[in-house]
């Protein structure tokens, strides 16, 4: 009996690849949908947005967009990860909600292992912003009034362990001081109560704080960036502005859930490829003062590297912050 089910294996795992492949082939056959981790607006919502739109088209399906805010991204990535291994769900993540949720939520019910890699889609520059009253008016006078005034300055951000957050964390760390950081269910609603004046400001992505800043609805203080933005060209970069400790280029990237036929994989990656190399996809980025990766950067493996960078780089970092 054991030796006919031995013989009777390979014709097994024979048809289960021509199936794998068939399916492959013929995906995808209805929408895709897109988990986006937190609420409409914001970055990583942005350029979800604007990938997606032409991903359906080199798909020949549309891709819905699907926002679920929490837990810092946590509670889409849970989502993302019980999803069917089809293709038919992704997710959009960050270095916040991929790599750095990991030492602040350690029970999380799901591991950099629940996720395949399809591809990064951008880079992102974060920036410092407050409200147009704020006493102070570049970085200098903001870092002077901060330590006179400690623990009283809120800057906002997009939930703990966002990406958004770890440019919080990262600009307090170089400046040197006490401010509050507040968590929102995304960028969106942060930036709202900064020019509301409910806050003092946020530590944000230049894709969803440049137009404030330019029609003079929020103040600019930094980019955390080596090159000033096309889109902000009197904003200091954090050398110019004298805090060159302060650095916050990102990424976003997209996700799969683990057990994703590799063939799929190929095909949404190559969607994703075609998409950050149209037209509209480069304009709106440019828009943003956001970047398309290189072509070498395009890969899986590329993402993956990413993301195993920033798991170790956030455990130093945010080793107090663990829940």
């Amino acid at each position: 009996m054991i030796a006919f089910v031995l013989k009777r294996l390979p014709a097994a795992v024979a048809v289960v690849a021509f199936a794998t492949a068939a399916f492959a082939q013929d995906f995808p056959k209805r929408p895709v949908t897109m988990i986006v981790p937190f609420a409409a607006g914001g970055t990583s919502d942005v350029i979800a947005r604007t990938v997606a739109e032409q991903m359906g088209i080199a798909l020949g399906q549309t891709i819905v967009i699907e926002n679920v805010a929490g837990a810092g991204g946590s509670t889409a990535l849970a989502r993302a990860s019980r999803a069917e291994p089809d293709g038919y769900t992704i997710a959009i993540g960050n270095a916040g909600t991929n790599a750095a949720t990991y030492t602040i939520y350690p029970k999380l019910p799901f591991t950099p292992d629940s996720f395949v890699p399809i591809a990064m889609v951008a880079k992102t520059f974060g920036i410092i912003a407050v409200r147009k009253d704020f006493p102070a008016k570049d970085l200098k006078e903001f870092i002077a009034y901060a330590k006179a005034n400690p623990g009283k300055i809120n800057l906002g951000h997009a939930g703990v362990g966002s990406s958004n957050y770890l440019i919080c964390k990262s600009f307090v760390t170089a400046a040197g001081i006490d401010a509050t950081l507040v968590g929102y269910r995304g960028a969106a609603p942060a930036l709202t109560d900064a020019i509301g004046g409910q806050i003092d400001g946020v530590c944000d992505a230049a894709a969803s704080v440049s137009q404030s800043i330019n029609e003079k609805l929020a103040g600019g203080l930094v980019v955390g960036s080596t090159v000033r933005l096309a889109t902000l060209p009197d904003l200091p970069t954090s050398a110019e502005a004298g805090l060159p400790e302060f650095e916050a280029q990102g990424w976003n990237g997209l996700f799969a859930p683990k057990g994703t036929p590799p063939a799929v994989i190929a095909k949404l990656n190559a969607a994703a490829r075609t998409a950050v190399e149209a037209d509209a996809v480069k304009k709106r980025f440019a828009d943003l003062s956001t970047v398309a990766p290189d072509p070498d950067e395009h890969t899986p493996e590329v993402l993956q590297k990413l993301v195993t960078r920033d798991v170790e780089k956030y455990r130093k970092m945010l080793a107090d912050d663990a829940k």
